[in-house]
């Protein structure tokens, strides 16, 4: 039996990992993911993340890692498939067969990317579409790619685009980007970027692989690949009879993580918060372990 589980090896995981380990709890660490660092993986660059300006997510995801590695953090590789409470404990069970008992759950499972869910693009998925800028930019070099979103992310993969395709469409279906105004500027004097507003994609079109989009005005945009980043959802489909979850499926918790359930607390992304970055994923992480070690305290 475990003090705590952590469910997910991103920011928010590792820092719990790395909280609770120093307080000297019997942890584990279970990633979908093996030697995951979460979804920072996919950042170009991050420069909001204090003392470390301009470092990329990979490297700044993989110092996270290596922390916990040098403190003796134990991990397992599966997938989630049922949380359950065992009374006073819970029982964790995994897609591979086996369970996991602890006396406490830290879930930090993160964000999965949102789709647009139009014509053409589960045909597509994994050719000529994609979420992830940073795995298959790089297959697309001196080629015509398309980015559609109009946050940070979308902003951000349009930059990395820039320095490795021919022409990129950086696509939003308003006038004004949420993102990064100082990002949006340097896309602006890129020669080979087009910034397209009020427009959303119809259908993307093609044989074996993607060949153009279709845009809500009737123009055809011939290309080679298309990234979508229009947000997230939260990974919580197991949570649903498990704690209290807001509209858009977020977990119902303060900064200190605890939940409505008694023994199991939520950090990073999954949270239901104003701001999601490295920076909050982190705290979170340090604030559910100390819940979590107060909370094993009291039976103790």
């Amino acid at each position: 039996m475990y003090d705590v589980l952590i469910i997910g090896s991103g920011p928010a995981g590792l820092s719990a990992a790395v909280y609770a380990k120093r307080s000297n709890l019997n942890i584990i660490v279970a990633e979908k993911d093996y030697m995951g660092t979460g979804q920072i993986a996919g950042s170009v660059r991050v420069d909001n993340y204090l003392g470390c300006p301009g470092i990329s997510g990979l490297e700044l995801g993989d110092r996270f890692r290596l922390h916990a590695e040098e403190m003796r953090v134990p991990f397992y590789n599966g997938n989630v498939c049922s949380i359950k409470d065992a009374g006073f404990s819970w029982r964790t069970c995994f897609s591979e067969g086996e369970c996991i008992e602890s006396r406490t759950v830290i879930y930090a499972a993160g964000t999965k990317p949102r789709l647009l869910n139009v014509e053409g693009e589960k045909k597509f998925f994994g050719r000529g579409v994609g979420t992830c800028v940073v795995c298959d930019g790089p297959l697309y070099k001196g080629r015509t790619a398309a980015v559609i979103g109009g946050g940070d992310t979308a902003l951000d993969s349009a930059l990395y685009l820039a320095d490795l395709c021919s022409k990129v469409y950086l696509i939003h279906w308003r006038q004004d980007f949420r993102g990064n105004r100082a990002i949006l500027g340097m896309l602006d004097k890129k020669p080979n970027v087009e910034i397209l507003r009020n427009l959303a994609v119809r259908r993307i079109c093609g044989g074996d692989r993607v060949e153009a989009l279709e845009l809500s005005n009737g123009r055809r945009l011939e290309i080679d690949v298309v990234f979508e980043t229009v947000g997230a959802d939260p990974r919580t489909e197991l949570l649903k009879d498990t704690v209290l979850l807001d509209p858009a499926g977020y977990v119902l918790a303060g900064e200190d993580g605890v939940t409505s359930a008694e023994g199991f607390f939520v950090a990073g992304d999954v949270r239901k918060k104003r701001l999601r970055q490295v920076a909050t994923a982190v705290a979170d992480g340090a604030n559910a372990a100390m819940s979590a070690m107060e909370y094993l305290r009291r039976f103790t």
